[in-house]
Parts: structure tokens; C-alpha cells; sequence
């Protein structure tokens, strides 16, 4: 029988708004002794609802947020989490939270860097329109244009990985937006190669609570960043981590 990994890991959930599905997206991830410790960062965007309140009522530890957006909430939670191994999530739950434990034993047997999740050959019917299928696609597609990478989601938001890994400036992330998401991806692969950063399939389920999404802007801005970045000419605007 197998025993728990030797490791400490945080799942990192950022959050806006979120009350309706934030309970169930913590207690989606198994907490029966898998690894040695196991503990969850709620990284808060500023929420007008109860999703701090419940959040820390399932033992998660939350941080408030001030500055704006989804990539800002990841690179400070990437920063703070006490983990040694990172997982993330959206607090909607459209992740399989019950893989997480499958994930982190992947990355660590196959002595791994980088996992990411797609969601477009498993996602359950009605849990992405049209519309947003359309764009993901044009945006994975456009991403293995410009970079060779061979990522198939690069919108997806689950992600499990080593957290010394952001201590490669070339692998941290620079845009506090929805491109966040693809620019980890280019990075990882960038600089681990795809036998250490990989990608495979799970489950992606239909939404709980109302999307904090702007379809249009969003997909402009993330098209905007695949050139700007292989181009060289994208540029953080603001510094990694938390304020002080």
C-alpha cells in the first residue's frame, strides 16, 4: 500500500465573487493523508459576497488582493504559498478537484516540472459554449503557431508544479490578466521541454455561479499578448508578489 508523498502542497484558488461554489471547490480535493501536508490559498479579488467568509470557514488560508486580475491573484499566490508543490484551480467548480492527488504523484514519480490540464477532450457537455470553444481553440491554436509548443488548451486554468520553479525569472509570469494563463504554458515549455513539462486530459464540468468573464475583451487581450510575447515586447507592469 502506498504511503502519503513526502511533500507539502497548496492549491491556489483565486477568487471574485465566488460564494456559491467556493465550499465545494476546497472540499472537491481529497484531505485524507495522500501527501504530508496539504493547505489552501484563496488569493481574493476584492469579493462583495461571502466567498472569503466561507473560504475560511473551510480552513483556507485568504488573501486579499487589491490590485486587479486573474493573473495578478496567481503571481501573488505563487509567491506567498507555503507549499513546496503548487496545484491551481477555479473556485467554479469546473476542475476535477478528486485528480489533485493523482497530479502532484505524477509530477513527483516522473520527476516532472510542469503539468497542465486540458479541458477540451474531456469537458462535459454544456460546460463551454460555442463561443468559448471556438475562441480556445483559435487561442491554442494561434499559441502553437507562434511557439511550437504543442499546448492543446492554453487557456486552461489547473496546473500543478514545482514552486521553486518560479525561482527561473525566465519561467515567472508577467501579465496580472487572463493571458496569464498561456504565458505559463509558453514559459514552461520554453524552458523545461515537453518531457518535463506536459500536458494531459481531465474532466472539466459546467460552471457553478455566474462567470466574471469578458468574452470579447479578454480573447483580444490574450491574442494581443501571444505577438507582443513573441516579439519580445510584452513587459510586466507590476512587481511579482504581493505589496508590501
Amino acid at each position: 500500500m502506498e504511503g502519503p508523498l513526502p511533500v507539502h502542497v497548496t492549491v491556489v484558488i483565486p477568487t471574485r465573487n465566488e460564494e456559491e461554489a467556493i465550499v465545494d471547490t476546497i472540499r472537491s480535493v481529497p484531505n485524507d493523508g495522500w501527501c504530508e501536508k496539504l493547505d489552501f490559498l484563496v488569493v481574493d479579488g476584492n469579493s462583495e459576497d461571502r466567498t472569503r467568509e466561507l473560504a475560511e470557514q473551510e480552513g483556507a488560508e485568504v488573501y486579499l488582493e487589491s490590485r486587479k486580475g486573474y493573473g495578478r491573484a496567481y503571481r501573488t499566490g505563487f509567491a506567498i504559498a507555503p507549499g513546496d508543490i503548487i496545484v491551481t484551480m477555479d473556485a467554479d467548480c469546473t476542475y476535477d478537484g478528486s485528480s489533485v492527488p493523482e497530479l502532484v504523484r505524477k509530477l513527483v514519480e516522473e520527476d516532472l516540472q510542469f503539468i497542465t490540464c486540458d479541458r477540451l477532450k474531456k469537458a462535459e457537455e454544456g460546460a463551454m459554449s460555442g463561443l468559448h470553444g471556438f475562441g480556445n481553440w483559435a487561442l491554442s491554436f494561434t499559441s502553437r503557431l507562434l511557439f511550437l509548443n504543442g499546448i492543446h488548451d492554453s487557456q486552461s486554468g489547473m496546473w500543478c508544479f514545482r514552486k521553486d520553479i518560479m525561482e527561473n525569472p525566465r519561467m515567472r509570469p508577467t501579465n496580472d490578466g487572463m493571458p496569464l494563463s498561456e504565458e505559463m504554458k509558453i514559459n514552461a515549455r520554453r524552458c523545461y521541454g515537453r518531457k518535463k513539462a506536459v500536458e494531459i486530459s481531465l474532466p472539466y464540468s459546467i460552471r457553478v455561479g455566474t462567470a466574471e468573464i469578458h468574452t470579447w475583451g479578454d480573447g483580444w487581450k490574450n491574442f494581443k499578448f501571444l505577438f507582443s510575447k513573441r516579439l519580445g515586447i510584452n513587459r510586466e507592469k507590476t512587481p511579482w508578489g504581493p505589496e508590501n
